[in-house]
């Protein structure tokens, strides 16, 4: 499905970019499941944002837009543009029969953490002027709900007893990954760029690596199984 995008401002438009993509896709899709999971994610935070639980409200919407931005980017291409290769597994792999629900959030949140969050860290810093130290409550903030849904996630997508003989390999390959490692990952990568941002080229190439890596791991998640 060729699907475009248009212009987004602030969190009220990545979340009805995000809704307007559910309803154009078959819940059976890979996008479709991944975006179900940010989707929930995003309004959390927009919930917890609203709240007060941020102190900086301002710069952590800028931060949340950010980084969704480059998920939205990635599966709404541009004519002529390929999708970072971290999201490639997922788009190309999107519609297969033996790849599980939980397979394609996992491979999703794979890409969006392993890759996007370092650079939407980057755009923030430079977007607000300012230093690492200043995003890094936020950071880990957002970090604490990522894994109490990633639980869930785990818990609401796996498959049930009727389907053992997939569980047993299913949880095999999920259980080599794990969002807290994905995320000390994202935060060390986010420094290494924040300290070459005076270095184009070896920021690029170290990007471009991290790219690669992550859609590796994408994907070894979404090895067929059936």
């Amino acid at each position: 499905m060729t699907m475009t995008r248009g212009t987004v401002t602030g969190l009220d438009g990545v979340l009805d970019d995000m809704r307007e993509l559910a309803a154009a896709l078959p819940p059976t899709d890979g996008v479709a499941v991944f975006n179900g999971v940010y989707l929930t994610v995003t309004e959390e935070v927009v919930h917890r944002l609203d709240s007060g639980a941020f102190p900086d409200r301002a710069a952590a919407a800028e931060l949340d837009v950010l980084f969704a931005d480059r998920y939205l980017d990635a599966v709404h291409p541009e004519a002529g543009r390929r999708p970072p290769a971290c999201w490639r597994p997922l788009i190309q792999m999107r519609g297969h029969p033996a790849v599980r629900p939980l397979q394609f959030a996992l491979a999703g949140i794979n890409a969006h953490i392993g890759h996007d969050l370092a650079l939407a860290l980057v755009d923030t810093c430079r977007a607000l002027d300012a230093e690492p130290c200043a995003l890094e409550g936020d950071f880990q903030r957002v970090g604490r709900l990522l894994i109490t849904l990633e639980e869930r996630i785990r818990e609401d997508l796996s498959p049930g007893p009727d389907l053992l003989d997939v569980a047993d390999p299913l949880m095999h390959l999920l259980g080599s990954w794990t969002l807290e490692a994905a995320r000390g990952a994202a935060w060390s990568a986010f420094r290494a760029l924040w300290a070459l941002r005076e270095l184009p080229d070896l920021a690029e190439e170290f990007t471009e690596r991290i790219d690669a890596s992550v859609g590796m791991v994408s994907r070894c998640l979404l090895t067929p199984l059936g």
